[in-house]
């Protein structure tokens, strides 16, 4: 199964603990060096949008470190599938999920301290409540970390984008 044929709905945390969501939005992106900064821009307007000032720095580091993994992910494969960014909110917290098409399960890897790469799931673990992962019914994985947002967002008028 493709990336582009995951239905939003298979975007859902695995846990209760989040609580109902209020505002979501969904991009896909190709597997391109131009993947990582559109979804930090999709995602600076969004949380914009949702008036999420207080996490939207952190939020968009992690999305860069899940965005870059993803596309990692992606490169092996044979088949050019998307990589989605999918964004949720609740009054206490911001999900953000990366779907990718390989199911091999994500793993931080020692790295020495000075090192230029291996560091991204070690980012996202410091800057989200944790970071977990789970295979949605249509192939691939989601890796989700949750962040705790200080203000509820504000509900548009509309859906996210």
């Amino acid at each position: 199964m493709t990336g582009s044929n995951v239905a939003a709905s298979n975007y859902y945390p695995p846990d209760a603990s989040f609580g109902p969501s209020r505002l979501a939005s969904t991009l896909e992106l190709g597997p391109l060096p131009t993947a990582v900064p559109c979804a930090r821009w999709h995602a600076k307007l969004i949380f914009k949008e949702w008036k999420l000032a207080g996490v939207a720095d952190d939020a968009e580091l992690i999305i860069s470190e899940l965005v870059t993994n993803a596309l990692n992910a992606a490169s092996p494969l044979r088949d050019i599938q998307p990589i989605t960014l999918h964004l949720q909110a609740s009054h206490e917290h911001l999900l953000i999920q990366v779907w990718d098409a390989l199911p091999a399960a994500p793993a931080a890897r020692p790295h020495p301290i000075d090192a230029e790469t291996g560091r991204g799931l070690e980012i996202v673990s410091l800057l989200g409540e944790r970071w977990v992962f789970y295979h949605p019914v249509g192939g691939g994985k989601v890796v989700w970390p949750p962040l705790k947002i200080s203000a509820p967002p504000a509900a548009s008028g509309r859906p996210g984008v």
